[in-house]
């Protein structure tokens, strides 16, 4: 797995694509070479997260901001339900590791479709949230909350075998 490092001059546009590139780049960096046991491997009790949970809840997040909120859709939650409002991460199975990596890489491609038809000027509404969001805060949400979840990644890598990031 390879990362590509966000542009250091361009318009905004491209370094908010750069950034979130990178940092979903960053996520698959931390899950590579791992088996489905390792992925569902709670590290840092007594917390339910876990390297695929991550994988699990940022595909919830792309669905949710992209499909749901920017595009409008009528997405049904994947993972998260009533019974089990944490289930991306408390319904993990090692042997549906490559599935849940498989729709993650989906959800990104299906946002990325979403995204170019809009201008970062752009506004939606977010179902049951009051006022409006532009396209520039949803680039910069994403951002943040990856930013916020390769780090909870890279000490959950570190916790299973040692390996650390930049």
């Amino acid at each position: 797995m390879t990362r590509t490092d966000p542009p250091q001059i361009a318009a905004e546009r491209e370094l908010l694509q750069g950034f979130l590139d990178f940092h979903r780049q960053t996520l698959l960096l931390k899950v590579s070479g791992l088996s489905g046991e390792d992925l569902v491997r709670r590290s840092v009790e007594p917390s339910s997260m876990s390297l695929l949970g991550l994988v699990r809840h940022l595909t919830e997040v792309e669905q949710y901001w992209f499909k749901t909120c920017l595009a409008g859709e009528v997405v049904p939650d994947r993972y998260w339900t009533d019974e089990h409002p944490d289930g991306d991460f408390d319904l993990v199975d090692a042997a549906e590791a490559e599935a849940d990596l498989q729709t993650y890489a989906a959800a990104v491609q299906e946002s990325e479709e979403i995204a170019v038809r809009y201008s970062l000027d752009d506004t939606f509404l977010r179902p049951r949230r009051e006022g409006e969001y532009s396209v520039r805060y949803l680039y910069i949400h994403l951002i943040e909350e990856y930013a916020r979840h390769n780090g909870h990644a890279d000490l959950l890598r570190e916790r299973i075998d040692g390996s650390t990031g930049e």
